[in-house]
């Protein structure tokens, strides 16, 4: 299976980052790719075997679906692992003096173009970057 990465630098020390990545009432603010879609409701049961799941819908009601992962690994504040359908995800925290990197790494999917998954997987880690960004 092939594997995309996508990251950001967010202007932020790494605990911060890491409480709006994982914090429900944050993930509802910025886990979305478009502003035309949203976020309305979000849960995190953050132990390995735990699950993540979030409700991601278009805002005029026209399409919607549940993204649900169970996690496989945490190391806490720095990174951690969970399975969805199949695939993996990895996403990192890497204090770089005063900033984060956030880095993911996942399995890509077969239905939609690689650049096509990036791009979107892209999106929602820049709106999570501008969500931190403005909480400062």
């Amino acid at each position: 299976m092939e594997k995309i990465t996508v990251s950001t630098t967010i202007i932020a020390d790494a605990k911060k980052v890491w409480d709006y990545y994982t914090s429900p009432e944050h993930i509802t603010q910025w886990n979305f790719a478009d502003p035309s879609w949203h976020c309305p409701s979000a849960s995190n049961n953050m132990i390995v075997g735990g699950q993540y799941s979030a409700r991601m819908e278009a805002r005029d009601g026209s399409f919607g679906f549940d993204f649900d992962a169970i996690y496989v690994s945490i190391t806490e504040g720095k990174e951690f692992t969970y399975e969805f359908g199949g695939r993996e995800a990895r996403v990192s925290f890497n204090n770089l003096d005063g900033k984060t990197q956030v880095t993911i790494v996942f399995d890509a999917e077969s239905e939609n173009p690689i650049e096509m998954q990036k791009n979107g997987w892209q999106a929602i880690l820049e709106n999570f970057r501008k969500h931190v960004e403005s909480n400062s």
